[in-house]
């Protein structure tokens, strides 16, 4: 499954990072704790967060993540965006809560 495939399945918005929608999701983590996610989550994953600040992109490049999920209808600041694109990094947005984002991935088999 690739970032393209989840977008279209859960209608995400796209905001950064729509050169890297291609990118395979091996599993999927979520946290809203940067220590969190750089401890245990792994290359290929999908994170799932309600943070929406440029250290967001930092921590999903430095992990070679697929692409980060905002939720709760959480918008990144320009800063945050453009940082996201130079990095190749699918920043992508819901309303819906973390909660439901990760059932809906589990669904649709991935795990974390």
């Amino acid at each position: 499954m690739t970032v393209h495939d989840i977008i279209s399945a859960l209608g995400l918005e796209v905001v950064a990072g729509a050169d890297g929608l291609d990118k395979p999701i091996t599993g999927g983590y979520a946290s809203d704790l940067l220590s969190c996610v750089m401890a245990k989550a792994s290359a290929g994953n999908a994170w799932i967060t309600l943070q929406s600040h440029v250290n967001v992109v930092a921590v999903a490049s430095l992990l070679n993540l697929a692409c980060v999920i905002i939720t709760e209808g959480m918008r990144p600041d320009d800063e945050m965006v453009e940082r996201a694109n130079e990095n190749g990094i699918p920043t992508l947005l819901t309303p819906h809560s973390t909660y439901r984002v990760v059932g809906e991935l589990v669904r649709l088999g991935i795990s974390g």
